[in-house]
């Protein structure tokens, strides 16, 4: 029997072509509560088993240069410190941020689950990554959390609108992570488009 080849993904393809999505399985949840439900009474399908390479990777990097660049007043030796701090701590936490992030994809309405997504992964997050910081000693802690609060908040917004399109997942419909990267400029505009109209619509 001749094998199926995955088609390659093309992030010059049209809008259609990247928002096409696999079928959702029976057992995945499409609600917020439903979603919130699945993940506590399931937490090693739903967490453990899809922990996000492609979070832990992208978000460990953009982070630890976040609080490098904070802590950089403080001295080099701080800064560096704050660095490594960071990233070891996402990488080894935002995997599993990451999930969370891809089992809130399938939630319809789509807003509901961006806002669901942006109020529970700071609450988990911040509140241990504050914890982290502040046993290390981190130099411009409020600062620091302030600035990767803002970003957990922009990047879970995208993340969940990259992943409706079949980016950043590594479950059903996943990619490569080169694959990715070269859709993220097509993402990026489409996102920002996105959020220009709804702000357009919000403000009629």
């Amino acid at each position: 029997m001749a094998s199926r080849r995955r088609p390659r993904f093309n992030p010059l393809c049209r809008v259609s072509d990247v928002t096409d999505r696999p079928a959702l399985p029976a057992h995945e949840p499409t609600s917020v509560s439903g979603v919130l439900t699945w993940v506590v009474a399931n937490p090693w399908d739903a967490l453990g088993r899809r922990w996000n390479y492609k979070a832990a990777i992208t978000s460990s990097v953009v982070r630890a240069a976040i609080f490098f660049s904070i802590n950089g007043r403080a001295g080099h030796r701080a800064a560096i410190a704050a660095m490594i701090t960071e990233f070891c701590f996402r990488f080894l936490t935002s995997g599993f941020y990451g999930a969370l992030t891809e089992n809130f994809r399938r939630v319809e309405p789509a807003l509901a689950g961006t806002i669901a997504a942006m109020i529970v992964l700071p609450l988990v997050s911040h509140s241990l990554e504050l914890l982290v910081h502040w046993l290390r000693d981190t130099a411009f802690l409020q600062a620091s959390i302030g600035a990767s609060v803002i970003f957990t908040a922009l990047s879970t917004a995208f993340n969940l609108f990259a992943m409706r399109r079949g980016a950043l997942v590594v479950g059903t419909g996943r990619r490569s992570l080169l694959e990715d990267m070269a859709a993220m400029p097509r993402l990026v505009s489409l996102f920002i488009i996105a959020v220009a109209r709804s702000c357009r619509r919000a403000w009629a």
